[in-house]
């Protein structure tokens, strides 16, 4: 069952609109943080995906091109071996499909770690803490849980 704090208003939640963006921001800062720390961040389908993202968080995209955009992060992973490539691109994924569901920033934060190796995780998660704006704040501490 998900999380219903991550429940937009429009579909009876209680997240707002602007935390539902926030929180795309966010998902998205921690995964193009990990993007550069693993050498993956010109990689251009990753980013061309991530900026589906950015779309609909400017009113430029639709939930279906942001969903469309995470399947062709799923099936990019899928060919590939090296399981911190993997997570780092699932996470892409994950990144935009927050417009779908808002609870997918804490998968695309927890696959942003995935895809460090183990001696750098807690230090991540201390600098992804330190992104999250006081609208999502507490939303996302307690779901960390």
């Amino acid at each position: 069952m998900r999380n219903r704090k991550f429940v937009a208003e429009h579909r009876g939640g209680p997240l707002t609109k602007q935390q539902h963006q926030d929180l795309i921001v966010w998902a998205s800062k921690c995964v193009k943080h990990v993007l550069i720390l693993i050498g993956q961040d010109l990689n251009p389908s990753l980013k061309e995906i991530l900026d589906i993202g950015e779309a609909w968080k400017n009113g430029n995209a639709s939930v279906g091109d942001a969903r469309n955009a995470a399947f062709r992060a799923i099936n990019i992973a899928k060919d590939l071996n090296d399981p911190h490539i993997v997570s780092a691109v699932r996470a892409v994924g994950h990144v935009v499909a927050v417009a779908h569901m808002a609870d997918h920033s804490i998968r695309a934060s927890d696959y942003a770690l995935k895809a460090l190796n183990e001696c750098d995780r807690d230090l991540e998660k201390l600098w992804q803490t330190e992104q999250l704006s006081t609208s999502i704040r507490e939303l996302v501490i307690e779901a960390r849980k």
